[in-house]
């Protein structure tokens, strides 16, 4: 035998025993094998996350966004997720942009999200150029009330024609290149109801092809639902890719075919896998904002406050409840 072959029949001695020994090691539980001097992972922890109101919640006793904000701050939520909606009315009305700006630092609050509709993702040219300036102009009040971040729903896309998504990956990048003219970033909306970007799949190709550092999805527990995809699909989804959550729950009837915004409920109180979810989300490191978005009819005819404090109390609890099991 050659000195080669002594050495190779050597490695492969080795290779053989040692990886025997390496996989019993495992397989019996052999603690000798295994790093266990590094240090343990801290507990997932309901702290992990912030906690957001989207005013859609309590929009219909129509307090004002003034009163909202108070509510939201007096209560302990991180953050408040306007609609453009009302910044256009709390303008036409005499109020002061800046005001409101300060109003919400006062109340300890950030603007973690806020909701738009600009027709970006349109195929006729006409109606996507108007919505990219009816963005800009979102984007300059989003901006002077300290605003980081808008919804970018397929709006105008929710019927008729399915979109060519490498064509609607072009203009999701085109409204972040403006989004980086204001410190502020689109984040692609997952509409379930929607004939386009009504999946999980289908709007993170978007993104992903989009090209654009600052991409990122926007998901809601009902959208996703509605839109068929499997909440399994968060864990293929790293941790740039969300920042805001929109939180709810929705019951087991109506079904899914028929069930609608309305049918939204808090956390907790339906069936949705929230528990799956929110491990599934820290695992791939989300530690972003969960938001609490309903439009329940039954909410709106009840006491503004005590809608919003429930709110709170079933997120955080249904995110305590994920992680002690």
């Amino acid at each position: 035998m050659s000195t080669e072959d002594s050495q190779s029949l050597s490695r492969r001695t080795l290779l053989a025993t040692g990886g025997a020994m390496v996989a019993g090691s495992f397989l019996s539980g052999d603690k000798s094998a295994q790093a266990t001097d590094l240090p343990a992972k801290p507990k997932p922890s309901v702290n992990d996350f912030r906690y957001c109101l989207n005013t859609s919640t309590i929009r219909e006793q129509d307090l004002g966004i003034e009163r909202e904000i108070e509510i939201a701050g007096e209560l302990g939520y991180d953050g408040i997720e306007p609609w453009i909606r009302q910044l256009d009315k709390y303008e036409a009305e005499g109020g002061s942009l800046s005001d409101l700006r300060k109003r919400i630092e006062d109340a300890g609050l950030t603007v973690d999200s806020a909701i738009g509709f600009a027709r970006w993702i349109v195929d006729d040219e006409q109606e996507r150029a108007a919505g990219l300036e009816q963005l800009k102009v979102d984007l300059d009040k989003l901006q002077q009330i300290g605003g980081t971040r808008i919804a970018a729903p397929p709006t105008g896309a929710t019927n008729g024609p399915a979109l060519n998504l490498l064509q609607a990956a072009e203009r999701y990048r085109a409204i972040l290149d403006i989004g980086q003219q204001f410190g502020i970033i689109p984040q692609l909306e997952v509409w379930g109801f929607s004939e386009n970007l009504s999946r999980v799949g289908e709007s993170t190709f978007v993104a992903m092809e989009s090209g654009h550092p600052d991409a990122c999805l926007l998901p809601d527990v009902y959208h996703i639902y509605k839109g068929g995809s499997d909440f399994n699909s968060l864990h293929m989804l790293g941790q740039k890719a969300i920042h805001v959550f929109h939180l709810n729950d929705y019951p087991a009837n109506p079904p899914r075919d028929s069930i609608s915004d309305k049918d939204r409920v808090f956390p907790g109180d339906g069936v949705a896998p929230l528990s799956a979810i929110f491990r599934n989300l820290h695992e791939v490191g989300f530690r972003g904002t969960f938001s609490l978005e309903l439009f329940n009819p039954t909410y709106w005819k009840r006491d503004p406050v005590e809608v919003s404090r429930e709110g709170l109390d079933k997120m955080k609890t249904s995110v305590q409840t994920a992680f002690e099991a």
